[in-house]
């Protein structure tokens, strides 16, 4: 089982996606853009090799107006050479990557225009997987699009628009439910008539299903039905409801109690798990670490070490906790931790904690800092216990001390991100 993510990695630097105003899309600017996204793809590329993380979705903007007549650059052959790296790392790392066209891509729309633009899009997208030279296994997600009213036409409509497609994305395709429109019942329907494998998501599913009565394991086992041996392993998403956000939103971090829950319902070596949440590569590893079957404490101490300032500005009461629980190190209280590290980052910052947090990572300069920077270190610090200055500011003063001391165990802490 491979559990990933989606798109962005949080808190590496160079791993951004750029993109322009299409006014701005001139032929050296394109250019200019997609070297920098492809570079920014190998290091998330390098970064997932080197956290174990072999599921990851690939974002749809890393061509900017990739399927668009803006862009008029055979991008595959400028840049052959980077698809090439970038592909065989892919490969070699044993990882499974993806992509998913936007809402805009809709195949069974009554208006031939949107649906020719969608067809061109799933062009783009299909070439950019070709190109990277990675099978069929790596796919292509779709939603089935609309109802417009009629839902059977609707349906009648995406069926014969999939008909249309060439086989390079037939072998790619594969289509979900959604929260609104298509069941997992409807879209294993329209499986049946095209061949297409079903994606299945389970908080779409338990805001939008056609049985209440029917448990996630039970739509998994129906859908893998849909999948090949050529399509690689079933492929699932997984998400949970945000709390205080409209429905269908999905939360700032997996909480592990329900997605241990999920996993040990479903869990399955053939199965992949892409989670859909906003800190997105930190929860793919969180996930990761608690399901390992390698469970030794050190996969808890090197976590430790990038969220303790982010926890220490919270609370120092359960940053001591913390400490407390990894003291014994023949143990490994992955649950335990997570709880309390979320539990603290829900927690508001206030001008005490961040004080404090702040003293304590500019410890690491103490003996280092010129006179200049502890003048003005201290200064912004007295500000901000004085509520007279920004704690923002304070903190891109310490990072601008951490690149140029170059502290490794501060560069890669979530202090600066979270």
């Amino acid at each position: 089982m491979s559990i990933g993510y989606a798109c962005l990695t949080i808190g590496i630097p160079g791993t951004s996606i750029r993109t322009c105003r299409k006014v701005n899309a001139t032929e050296e600017k394109l250019k200019e853009l997609i070297l920098f996204n492809l570079e920014s793809l190998e290091n998330i590329i390098d970064y997932n090799i080197k956290n174990k993380i072999k599921l990851f979705r690939i974002s749809s903007d890393i061509i900017p107006f990739g399927s668009s007549p803006v862009n008029t650059l055979a991008w595959w052959e400028l840049f052959k050479p980077q698809f090439e790296q970038i592909g065989q790392k892919i490969k070699a790392g044993g990882m499974r990557v993806s992509m998913h066209p936007g809402q805009y891509t809709v195949l069974n729309s009554p208006d031939e225009d949107v649906v020719s633009r969608a067809i061109e899009d799933l062009n783009y997208h299909a070439r950019f997987l070709d190109s990277l030279g990675v099978g069929s296994e790596h796919k292509i997600v779709l939603h089935i699009g609309g109802v417009y009213q009629e839902k059977e036409i609707a349906v009648k409509r995406f069926v014969s628009s999939y008909q249309m497609l060439s086989d390079t994305i037939k072998k790619r395709l594969v289509i979900e439910n959604d929260d609104r429109s298509y069941t997992v019942s409807d879209v294993l329907s329209v499986s049946l008539t095209t061949g297409a494998p079903v994606i299945y998501d389970n908080l779409h599913n338990a805001i939008n299903t056609s049985d209440v009565t029917k448990d996630d394991a039970y739509w998994i086992e129906l859908t893998r039905k849909t999948w090949k041996p050529e399509d690689g392993p079933q492929k699932i998403h997984y998400s949970q409801q945000s709390a205080m956000s409209r429905i269908g939103a999905h939360t700032r971090t997996i909480s592990l109690d329900p997605f241990m829950d999920f996993y040990h319902q479903v869990s399955r070596e053939d199965l992949d798990i892409m989670l859909e949440v906003k800190d997105k590569s930190l929860s793919a590893i969180k996930c990761i670490i608690a399901t390992t079957p390698q469970q030794h404490v050190k996969l808890l101490e090197k976590e430790w070490s990038l969220y303790k300032y982010s926890v220490l500005e919270r609370s120092p009461k359960l940053y001591d906790k913390i400490r407390q629980l990894l003291k014994d190190k023949n143990s490994f209280p992955a649950l335990d931790f997570y709880r309390l590290v979320d539990q603290s980052l829900e927690m508001e910052v206030t001008t005490g904690t961040a004080v404090n947090a702040a003293a304590h990572v500019y410890g690491y300069f103490k003996n280092k800092a010129t006179e200049k920077e502890k003048i003005a270190f201290f200064k912004q610090l007295d500000k901000v216990e004085k509520n007279d200055g920004s704690l923002k500011t304070l903190k891109k003063m310490l990072w601008k001390l951490a690149v140029n001391y170059n502290e490794p165990y501060l560069l890669e802490s979530y202090y600066f991100i979270l």
